[in-house]
């Protein structure tokens, strides 16, 4: 009785408790309440700046709806963010830490302009189709050098990738001074900008990058969920020691993975350099392959559910630009205010996944 007790006495006063599968419905509680809690905690630091609260909030959704130039401008953030996210989250799905999308991002860049370098003479469709191949496929060969090192001697893919991103950031410095990537008649470390034949054409005002991303949606979902290479990916993630005994080659399917992730990043690149920004520079990942990991990690790997996710992201940093220059809201404050809504995004998971269980309050699941 007395050991009873005293290990009555020994239990924490809140302790975790993993759920079972959580509903769609809890998840859907879950993520208004987080919304909501992120809102007023937002609007707390609007009123402390000294701002109305309700203004700055119908400025943000002005600055990312409310013209169609505004419009325009939010679904060209979504595009990359979005094929970013499925780059990275589809090597997440075997358990694979890609953080080099950046870096990859950056080598499909240098790819494609290469071909504007040194194949002026091609004609405009050709050469966006060379392009962009050449893009997906020096980045997913990059991609695939941490993955080689990781099925032959398990090094740690985490750092692996992180660090090749400040090689390929790096390597575009380095070809700033290069005289054939230079514009013509100067020496200005500035990589050339792109000739009209080399840009992506525009459908709707928007550069044709946003109707690849939404076939691309379709093509991840189906090859994940419906293909034998989508179940080996799973069945890896869940354990390779169970993938190698069911027969799978497991290093194998880690190189073939990478280069999928590297060559969706590369796609990136080119769409980056040929529709957004005409040119390439050291900011044209601009932090993409880092903030996708949030749109991989919130959407669960889904597809389709990216979509939203990246535009969401993407109307909280346009929206965040646009208070800057409508209420002199400082730039920090503005992504003080967008790292606080992710906050609150991200944290929403714990409450999805887990719940506190107080002393004395059995559980039942």
């Amino acid at each position: 009785m007395s050991d009873y007790a005293s290990c009555e006495i020994k239990r924490p006063l809140v302790r975790m408790v993993r759920r079972p599968a959580a509903s769609l419905a809890h998840r859907t509680i879950v993520y208004i309440i987080a919304l909501i809690g992120a809102l007023l905690t937002g609007a707390l630091l609007i009123w402390i700046l000294g701002h109305n609260p309700i203004d700055v909030y119908v400025s943000m959704v002005r600055g990312t709806f409310g013209k169609r130039i505004s419009f325009n401008e939010t679904v060209k953030v979504t595009v990359p963010l979005l094929v970013t996210g499925m780059a990275v989250a589809i090597a997440f799905r075997m358990r694979f830490w890609n953080i080099g999308a950046e870096g990859q991002i950056l080598i499909g860049g240098v790819a494609a302009t290469s071909v504007v370098v040194y194949g002026q003479a091609i004609p405009q469709v050709p050469k966006l189709i060379l392009m962009s191949l050449v893009a997906m496929l020096a980045a997913g060969l990059y991609a695939a050098i941490p993955a080689f090192f990781k099925a032959k001697w398990d090094t740690n893919e985490t750092l692996f990738t992180l660090m090749m991103n400040y090689i390929a950031l790096k390597l575009i410095m380095y070809l700033q001074y290069q005289p054939g990537w230079q514009a013509d008649r100067t020496t200005f470390p500035k990589i050339r900008s792109f000739t009209p034949d080399a840009r992506l054409p525009r459908v709707m005002g928007i550069h044709i990058g946003w109707i690849i991303a939404l076939v691309l949606v379709v093509i991840y979902f189906i090859y994940v969920k419906k293909t034998k290479h989508g179940y080996e990916i799973s069945v890896v993630g869940e354990s390779m020691n169970t993938a190698r005994y069911g027969g799978m080659n497991v290093g194998r399917i880690l190189i073939r993975t990478m280069f999928i992730s590297g060559a969706l990043a590369g796609l990136v690149g080119f769409i980056q350099t040929s529709g957004a920004d005409g040119t390439l520079t050291e900011s044209t990942a601009g932090g993409m392959g880092y903030t996708a990991i949030t749109v991989a990690w919130l959407s669960k790997m889904n597809s389709f559910a990216m979509v939203f996710v990246a535009l969401f992201i993407a109307m909280l940093q346009r929206g965040s630009s646009s208070i800057q220059t409508s209420h002199g809201i400082p730039a920090s404050a503005a992504s003080l205010l967008t790292g606080l809504i992710l906050f609150f995004m991200l944290g929403s998971e714990f409450f999805i996944n887990y719940r506190l269980v107080f002393r004395g309050r059995p559980y039942h699941g």
